[in-house]
């Protein structure tokens, strides 16, 4: 097992254009998954990013896969997403997982409770009321209120993207002390609090039975999964990326399909 999980934590510091093209199954965790703590980002990592994000969907046998591995970590499987808790649960529904959500502002640490903790107080209605007129610059904005954030998706209007950015940091001019952080992602643009993040979220998430003591595996593909993926060797976790090189990862995955593959495999005692 020291030996694998050796060669893993090496790749970590090999340089973007050195970093593997395909992730091992690291085989060596499956007989110890009782010592192991499983994160998984959800748009883009677990799921396939779709036009919108209330179309995503989850494929047949994934929650099997994620309830057995639940099981056989004794709970410590979370979803760490940017969502909130109300969207991840209604995209897993019937099935309720313990989750970072809003990129750190919610948290569940035990299954059954719709939230233990929550980080940030909701967003200035007035500041609201201004990000939000932004959706109105083009046709396919899409304006998602989280309440301690706001996010403007714009897949449907890739073009907007610059107009968006450039409206935002007008309003950030206008109001310096109002204590918002703009996210950039994969064609949207959130604003929400400072002071929290993924990061801050699984922090606190760790301290916390089933996860204390625990080397977590983080997934994630997008700019926001950067702050997790900066934490993993404090935490002597495992980090991986999907769809690009992220810097300081142990390996990447192609596509969401590989990491559900991937975490079915770990289900597998050979």
């Amino acid at each position: 097992m020291k030996s694998e999980l050796a060669e893993l934590d090496q790749k970590r510091a090999m340089p973007d254009d050195e970093a593997p093209d395909s992730v091992p199954v690291p085989h060596a965790l499956v007989p110890h998954l009782n010592e192991t703590a499983i994160l998984l980002d959800i748009d883009g990592t677990l799921l396939e990013l779709m036009p919108t994000p209330r179309e995503v969907w989850v494929p047949p046998g994934l929650s099997d896969t994620l309830n057995r591995l639940a099981q056989l970590t004794s709970g410590a499987l979370a979803m760490v997403s940017g969502r909130s808790l109300n969207d991840i649960d209604l995209i897993f529904a019937p099935d309720v997982f313990r989750a970072v959500a809003g990129h750190g502002a919610e948290m569940r640490l035990s299954v059954g409770n719709e939230a233990d903790d929550v980080h940030a107080p909701p967003m200035d209605k007035e500041l609201k009321r201004r990000l939000a007129a932004i959706a109105k610059l083009s046709p396919g904005i899409l304006l998602e209120d989280k309440g301690y954030s706001l996010a403007l998706h714009y897949r449907l209007a890739p073009h907007a993207e610059k107009a968006i950015y450039e409206a935002v940091s007008l309003i950030r001019a206008d109001l310096p002390t109002a204590p918002i952080e703009v996210l950039p992602g994969k064609f949207v643009c959130e604003i929400k609090h400072s002071g929290f993040t993924k990061a801050t979220g699984v922090r606190e998430l760790m301290k916390h039975e089933p996860f204390r003591g625990r080397r977590p595996i983080f997934i994630g593909d997008d700019v926001t999964d950067e702050t997790v993926f900066a934490i993993m060797p404090d935490m002597n976790g495992l980090s991986f990326s999907v769809g690009r090189r992220a810097m300081g990862v142990n390996g990447h995955f192609d596509a969401p399909s590989d990491v559900r593959a991937f975490l079915a495999r770990l289900l597998d005692p050979r």
